[in-house]
C-alpha cells in the first residue's frame, strides 16, 4: 500500500542560508525565496511484503536490434553482470559529440569569468592607441587644408581686385579716346553727334554705376564684396564694349567715313580690344575663384570623411577595449551557464539511453532461458522478454505502488530494504519487475512491482514486512525553489520574479518534483534571483 513520496533535497551550508525567507514592504507584504543550486534525491517509499523468489523475466528499456548476449542457458550470474546488449553505435557518436560541446560551452564560460589576457588587452590597447594618432593626423591636415584654402582665397582675391582696377582704368580710358573723337567730328546736331553723344554719354553712367562697387570691395576686402565687383565690372565691361561698337560703326557712316582720321579709327579700334582683354580676365578672375573655392571644398570633404572615418575606427577600437577589459555581464554569465546545464542534460540524457541498451542481472541467479538472437529485435514491453533468471536469493519482495508513484519507477532502480524483524539492518536491492496490469485496491489504482534482494539475512522468511525507498531520481547541481511559487496559467508554468522593484510574471520551464515542496528549474530563471512566495 501506499504511504508517502520524498523528494530529498540536498544543498551545502551556504545554500541553506541563501535559502533563508527575508520580507520587503511595498503596498503589502509579501515573502521572497532566493533561486539556489543544489542536489535533488527523489525517492518513492513504500511497503511490501516478503514472498519465495520466482522466475525473474527481463526485458530491455528501449527497443533495438540485439548486438551482443553475453551468457548462455544454465550460467550462474552474479548481480549486475552483463547479459544482453542493443546496439548503440549512433548513441555513443552522440555522446561523443555532446561531450564535446559541454566542453566547448564549459570552456567559453570559464573564459567569460576569467576575463581577457593581458596580452589582449594590450592588443587593444594599441589599436586604441594607433586610432587616435591617425585622427590627430588627419585633423591637423584638415587644419592645414583649411589654412591654405585662406592663403589660396586670398591671393585669388588680390589678384580679382587688381583686375577690376585695371578694367576700370581700361573703361576710363576708352571714355576719353571717345572724349576726344566726338569734340573733334560729332560736335553738331546731326543724327550721327547725337548717336555718338548718347554712347558717351552711356561709358560715363558705366563709370559713375562701377565705381561704388569697386570702392566697396577695396575698402572692405570681403570675398562677397569682390564677387560683386566682378560680376558688375563684367557687365560693365560688355556694355562698354557695345557702346564702342556702336561708335565705332558711325564713323564708318556716308557722313563720316572720310571725315574721321583712320588714326582715331584705329584707336577706338584698340580701346574695343582692351576691353575684350580685360574682360576675359575679370572672367578667368571668377573662374580662378570658383576653382579654388570647388578644389578646397573638395579636399575639406575628403578629408572630413576621413576624419569621420578616423573617429569610427577610434570609437570601434575604444568600445572593443572597454568590452574586454569589463566585468562579464550578468546576462552573459547567465547565457553561458545555461548553455552549460543544456549540454550536461543531454550528455546525461544520451548516458541514460545508452544505459538502456544494456541489460545487466538484477539479482544473482542462474539464467533459464534466453529468448532472443543476434540480430533479431527487441521491444520495451515486458511481454518482449530476453533473458529469464532464477534468483539464487530464494525471497524477493512485492509491494503495490500507486499510479501517480509508479510512473516515476524504473527496472533497475536501487532501493533500501527494511524488514520489520530486523530494523538495525538495511539491506540492498533492485527494482526488476513491473506489472503491465494495473489493480483496483478499495477503489484505488495500483501497479505491483517486484524487488530482489542483492544480500540476505538469516532468518528471513515469505510473509515478513519489508519497508522500501526506491530511489527513483537523482539530479546533481541544479536550480531549485519551492514548487509553491509556480502556478499553471493558459498551459505554462508561472512564477513570480522581483525585477528591481517591481513583480513580473516569468514563464518557466521545471524538471523534478518532490512533495516537500521543493522543484527544479531548469530554464527561465537564474542563480540568485528571488520569486515570491504566494
Amino acid at each position: 500500500m501506499k504511504k508517502f513520496v520524498i523528494p530529498l533535497i540536498i544543498v551545502t551550508f551556504v545554500s541553506l542560508f541563501a535559502y533563508q525567507v527575508f520580507f520587503r514592504k511595498t503596498e503589502s507584504e509579501f515573502t521572497l525565496v532566493e533561486v539556489v543550486r543544489g542536489n535533488i534525491l527523489q525517492e518513492v517509499s513504500e511497503t511490501g511484503q516478503v514472498k519465495k523468489g520466482e522466475k525473474i523475466n527481463l526485458s530491455f528499456k528501449s527497443t533495438g536490434i540485439v548486438e551482443k548476449i553475453y551468457v548462455e542457458t544454465s550460467n550462474e550470474v552474479e548481480t549486475g553482470d552483463l547479459l544482453a546488449k542493443l546496439e548503440n553505435d549512433q548513441l555513443k557518436i552522440q555522446l561523443k559529440e555532446s561531450k564535446a560541446n559541454l566542453e566547448l560551452y564549459q570552456a567559453q564560460l570559464n573564459k567569460l569569468l576569467a576575463g581577457s589576457t593581458q596580452e589582449e588587452i594590450q592588443i587593444a590597447q594599441t589599436e586604441v592607441d594607433n586610432a587616435k594618432i591617425s585622427l590627430d593626423i588627419a585633423k591637423q591636415t584638415l587644419e592645414d587644408i583649411e589654412a591654405q584654402r585662406q592663403d589660396d582665397l586670398k591671393a585669388d582675391y588680390e589678384d580679382a581686385l587688381n583686375v577690376v582696377d585695371d578694367a576700370y582704368l581700361k573703361i576710363s580710358n576708352a571714355k576719353n579716346s571717345v572724349d576726344l573723337i566726338q569734340a573733334a567730328y560729332f560736335n553738331s546736331n546731326d543724327q550721327e553727334s547725337i548717336l555718338v553723344k548718347e554712347n558717351q554719354g552711356k561709358i560715363q553712367t558705366v563709370l559713375d554705376q562701377i565705381k561704388p562697387y569697386l570702392d566697396t570691395a577695396r575698402l572692405s576686402q570681403k570675398d562677397e564684396d569682390i564677387d560683386i565687383a566682378l560680376s558688375e565690372m563684367k557687365r560693365s565691361l560688355k556694355d562698354t564694349f557695345d557702346y564702342l561698337g556702336i561708335i565705332r560703326e558711325t564713323c564708318e557712316s556716308i557722313n563720316y567715313k572720310n571725315v574721321v582720321s583712320s588714326t582715331d579709327k584705329a584707336s577706338l579700334d584698340t580701346q574695343r580690344g582692351y576691353i575684350n582683354t580685360v574682360l576675359t580676365s575679370v572672367v578667368n578672375s571668377e573662374q580662378t575663384i570658383s576653382s579654388t573655392k570647388l578644389t578646397n571644398t573638395t579636399n575639406i570633404n575628403t578629408k572630413q570623411g576621413e576624419i569621420n572615418k578616423a573617429e569610427g575606427k577610434l570609437k570601434a577600437a575604444q568600445d572593443a577595449l572597454n568590452k574586454i577589459t569589463a566585468s562579464p555581464r550578468k546576462e552573459d554569465i547567465d547565457l553561458n551557464q545555461a548553455q552549460v546545464r543544456q549540454a550536461a542534460a543531454k550528455v546525461q540524457l544520451l548516458e541514460k539511453q545508452i544505459e538502456d541498451t544494456i541489460l545487466k542481472s538484477p539479482v544473482k541467479g542462474q539464467v533459464i532461458s534466453i529468448n532472443k538472437r543476434i540480430g533479431e529485435i527487441a521491444q520495451t514491453t515486458l511481454q518482449d522478454v530476453v533473458i529469464s533468471i532464477l534468483p539464487t536469493v530464494p525471497f524477493e519482495i512485492e509491494v503495490d505502488i500507486y499510479e501517480e508513484d509508479v510512473v516515476k519507477v524504473d527496472i533497475g532502480d536501487e532501493v533500501d530494504i527494511s524488514l520489520v524483524p530486523f530494523p538495525e539492518r538495511v539491506l540492498k536491492g533492485k527494482v526488476f519487475s513491473i506489472g503491465p496490469a494495473e489493480k483496483m485496491i478499495e477503489g484505488v489504482v495500483y501497479y505491483e512491482v517486484s524487488v530482489g534482494f542483492n544480500e540476505m539475512l538469516e532468518g528471513m522468511k515469505p510473509g515478513m514486512t519489508a519497508d522500501l525507498i526506491i530511489k527513483t531520481a537523482f539530479m546533481e547541481n541544479v536550480l531549485i525553489i519551492p514548487e509553491i511559487t509556480v502556478k499553471e496559467k493558459d498551459g505554462k508554468r508561472i512564477t513570480r520574479v522581483l525585477e528591481g522593484a517591481n513583480i513580473k510574471e516569468r514563464e518557466i520551464r521545471t524538471g523534478l518534483e518532490g512533495n516537500d515542496g521543493m522543484i527544479e528549474v531548469i530554464s527561465g530563471l537564474n542563480e540568485g534571483e528571488r520569486v515570491v512566495m504566494p
